[in-house]
C-alpha cells in the first residue's frame, strides 16, 4: 500500500509546488509508481507537468465536492510512471461549499484512500494557507514535507505550521508524521542563507533533510514549459538536487538504492 505525503507551507513562494512536482517526477524516473495530487486552486502543479484543462476535465474538486471517483480524474503525464490528479479554478469555492458537509475534514481522505493500492507514493501539493483544503490534505496524509526558504522571513510561520501538525495529530490523524523539513532556494553567496540553514538544523536537526535545494534558473524556467526539471534540463543543479532528495526520501522509507 502506497504512502501519502502532503507538501505543506502556509507561506507562498517557498518552493512547495516545485518540490511536489520534481520530487514526484524524480521518484517516477527511478521506476516508482507515483501520483501527484494538485490541491491548490492556482493549479500550478497541474500546469507544471503539462496538464491543460478542458470542459470535460475532472479534478480533485469534483472528487471532494461532486462525489466523482478519483480514478476517473487521473491523467497521465509525460513521465511513464507519474500520474496526475489535477486541480482547476473550481477549487477556489470548495472551502465555503464544504462548511455544511458532514466529515468535511475527511473529504479528501475518503476520495483518494483507495488509490493507495495503485501507487508507491502519492504527493499532495497544498495551497499556501492553513485552510480547510490543506486540513483535508493533512488528515489524508501519512506524513508531511515542509519546504522552508533559506530566508529569515520564511522561518516566522514554521512554528505555527508545526503546531497545526500537532493539532491534527491529536485530533484527527494520530498517525501523521513529519517526513522532513526541506531547505530550499539556498544561495551560498548570502550570509542569511547560511544562517537560516544553521538555525533550522540546530532547532529541528532530527527532521531536516540533508539535501538542500539551491536557487537555480533552469529550475524556475521549467514550469513555463510544462515540464519537471528532469525533462527540461537533466544536467542542471536543480535536477541533481531533486534526484538526491528522492534518494534520501527512499532511504528514509526503508528502500535500498
Amino acid at each position: 500500500m502506497g504512502k501519502i505525503v502532503a507538501i505543506v507551507n502556509q507561506k507562498g513562494g517557498v518552493g512547495k509546488t516545485t518540490t511536489a512536482v520534481n520530487l514526484a517526477a524524480s521518484l517516477a524516473v527511478l521506476d516508482f509508481h507515483v501520483l501527484l495530487i494538485d490541491a491548490d486552486p492556482q493549479a500550478n502543479a497541474s500546469s507544471g507537468v503539462g496538464f491543460e484543462p478542458t470542459e470535460e476535465s475532472i479534478s480533485i474538486y469534483d472528487c471532494m465536492i461532486g462525489n466523482r471517483m478519483a480514478a476517473e480524474a487521473i491523467t497521465k503525464t509525460q513521465i511513464a510512471h507519474l500520474d496526475l490528479l489535477p486541480a482547476t479554478i473550481d477549487l477556489v469555492g470548495a472551502e465555503i461549499e464544504m462548511i455544511s458537509f458532514d466529515r468535511r475534514e475527511y473529504r479528501m481522505k475518503d476520495a483518494i484512500y483507495t488509490l493507495k493500492n495503485d501507487y508507491d507514493f502519492i504527493f499532495i501539493d497544498c495551497a499556501p494557507s492553513l485552510g480547510l483544503i490543506t486540513l483535508n490534505a493533512l488528515v489524508a496524509a501519512d506524513s508531511v514535507i515542509i519546504p522552508v526558504q533559506c530566508e529569515y522571513f520564511a522561518l516566522e510561520g514554521l512554528g505555527k505550521l508545526l503546531n497545526t501538525v500537532r493539532l491534527v495529530q491529536s485530533n484527527m490523524n494520530p498517525d501523521l508524521a513529519i517526513e522532513g523539513i526541506l531547505l530550499t532556494m539556498y544561495s551560498s553567496r548570502y550570509k542569511s542563507s547560511n544562517a537560516v540553514v544553521d538555525d533550522v538544523k540546530l532547532h529541528c536537526k532530527d527532521i531536516v533533510f540533508d539535501t538542500i535545494v539551491s536557487r537555480n534558473v533552469r529550475l524556475s524556467e521549467a514550469p513555463s514549459f510544462g515540464k519537471p526539471i528532469v525533462l527540461y534540463d537533466v544536467q542542471s543543479r536543480g535536477n541533481t538536487n531533486y534526484l538526491n532528495l528522492a534518494k534520501e526520501f527512499l532511504l528514509k522509507n526503508g528502500y535500498t538504492i
